[in-house]
């Protein structure tokens, strides 16, 4: 049997990042996937007959540029488009508040609801682009160890404080209490009408089993700012084709640098042997052999579904279990006939080329994270609209369109008990009906729907619970506590075996970070010369 310099599980586009930069290191590599088709939550598919649905991830911002060039992944056609237009907030009164490309025009827009939260908006902006460039430094940078006395982690140490001192001792308060306030709390300092703040909260609880007056939402809102497109901080776009256009290039890349991937069957376990990983056994029976096993699963998938528990350490195994990764999103992806007619534009159609929110208060969004705790999905949920097509021409036939919704909140079961088919039903007639109210005659362009809750998301995709981010965002899962202290550096407790996915710092969204940092160093244990990125300190 041929053994591998290195097998990597989970075509997702971590896993392909990871193995693409490993490839072109040189090392012999096989990449394994459960699905007939790469790409994760990161992939797009053709659903209904001439339509491509980006039926996980729809949108990208976060795309390291680093990991874009060094890839060369435009060599290998992937595109990303910036929206065309800015985005919108309806509220249930008629009125709505539009974002234009034109910061002037956007500007205009937020004084017709109140001049106060205008000027209020530039302060806003400057501290969330403030924290973005900070944070930013270190997202292709490994988490250091503050416990060790290792010379790489203090000086990553060292580097993180003056990065601090740089800001500015006033600059530093503020940040901390970003990483720990509400969204709700944080959108007070600045704002005062409710249409203004429910159109700027819903960012921090996409993906968030949580609300948004939970501690914590504020920096959910922060790691949706920090991206950007062709330069442009904060901005977002479509990769042309669908996301899984992102997917197809970095496996066109891997492939390219002699790569050999494996599609159809996943991971039944990873084969240890004296403490070290030697293998993957997978599900149709087939064995392969490595030195190097590196899982873009879930942290709890790789270590408690994977794993022979005999083979970890019984106090890991329970850090492992209270790892939060909380399911609390669904998509709704639909087929159109005709681009739906929403009564609040009034024939305004640039509103329509971005992000759509129906949701005009605060404590409307709490709300809904009730539905959520008391086990059942959002009756009146916030909904992420976007029509892709409008952007992207490829993705429907000429004259119809692709309309994604995103649904915020929608539990991993219900009252307990796993989702039923017909429960499924009710969830996307649930977001069917809201759209409706907003776009009288929208029922009727529907072609055809593909509903997804957290059952989809993990049966399908394999993401714990149906949590887009493997696991929580929040300020102890973050850096160094990314997934578990002393376990943040990639490095698994089992000799040869590395963790590459979203569970890992610096977390979840189309980044490519965790999958790129992992190859770094891994290629550093195996003393391989550095084909990623730089932004990291050696010895």
């Amino acid at each position: 049997m041929k053994k591998y310099d290195a097998i990597v599980i989970g075509a997702g586009h971590n896993g392909l990042t990871n193995a693409a930069f490993l490839a072109k290191a040189g090392l012999d590599v096989l990449m394994v996937e459960k699905n007939t088709y790469v790409g994760g939550a990161t992939a797009s598919r053709e659903l209904h007959k001439n339509w491509i649905y980006s039926n996980a991830s729809y949108v990208s911002s976060l795309l390291r540029p680093e990991i874009f060039r060094t890839l060369e992944l435009a060599r290998y056609g992937l595109q990303i488009v910036p929206y065309a237009g800015g985005n919108v907030t309806l509220s249930q009164d008629g009125d709505y508040i539009g974002t234009y490309v034109d910061p002037d025009a956007s500007r205009r827009e937020m004084a017709r609801h109140s001049p106060r939260d205008a000027n209020a908006k530039l302060r806003f902006d400057r501290d969330i682009m403030r924290a973005s460039r900070f944070i930013r430094k270190f997202l292709m940078r490994m988490a250091p160890d503050p416990t060790s006395f290792k010379p790489r982690d203090v000086r990553e140490m060292l580097y993180m404080g003056r990065e601090l001192l740089n800001l500015g001792e006033e600059a530093v308060y503020d940040m901390m209490r970003l990483y720990t306030m509400s969204i709700s709390e944080y959108l007070d300092e600045y704002f005062e009408h409710p249409l203004i703040k429910a159109a700027k909260a819903g960012s921090g609880i996409i993906g968030s089993a949580m609300g948004v007056m939970s501690p914590g939402t504020a920096y959910v809102l922060l790691h949706h700012a920090m991206g950007d497109v062709d330069g442009t901080m904060g901005a977002w776009g479509f990769a042309r084709g669908g996301t899984g256009a992102i997917a197809v290039a970095m496996k066109d890349c891997f492939e390219d640098h002699g790569g050999t991937m494996l599609c159809g069957s996943g991971v039944e376990q990873i084969l240890v042997n004296n403490g070290k990983a030697t293998g993957v056994a997978l599900e149709n029976g087939d064995e392969y052999q490595a030195d190097i096993i590196v899982s873009n699963m879930t942290l709890s998938r790789t270590f408690l579904e994977c794993m022979d528990s005999k083979d970890l350490d019984p106090e890991f195994l329970r850090k492992v279990r209270n790892f939060k990764i909380r399911g609390s999103s669904g998509k709704v992806n639909m087929a159109l006939d005709d681009l739906p007619k929403f009564t609040a534009f009034k024939g305004n159609s640039e509103l329509i080329t971005g992000d759509l929110h129906v949701v005009d208060t605060v404590e409307r969004l709490e709300r809904a994270y009730d539905d959520w705790k008391n086990g059942t999905w959002s009756r009146d949920p916030y909904l992420d609209i976007l029509i892709p097509s409008l952007t992207d021409p490829t993705m429907a036939p000429p004259g119809k369109h692709f309309m994604s919704v995103f649904v915020q909140y929608v539990p991993p079961k219900v009252n307990g008990k796993d989702w039923t088919d017909e429960q499924r039903d009710q969830f996307g007639q649930t977001v069917i009906n809201q759209i409706e109210k907003y776009a009288p005659g929208f029922k009727d362009l529907i072609l055809h729907a593909e509903i997804r809750t957290p059952r989809e998301l993990e049966n399908e995709i394999g993401l714990t619970q149906g949590n887009i981010f493997q696991g929580e965002l929040t300020i102890d899962q973050l850096l160094f506590n990314r997934p578990i202290p002393g376990y943040a550096q990639y490095r698994a407790p089992t000799r040869g075996l590395y963790m590459c996915g979203s569970s890992t710092h610096p977390g979840g969204g189309i980044m490519a970070a965790p999958g790129a940092n992992a190859a770094r160093e891994i290629l550093r244990d195996l003393h391989k010369p550095n084909t990623v990125p730089e932004g990291w300190i050696d010895d």
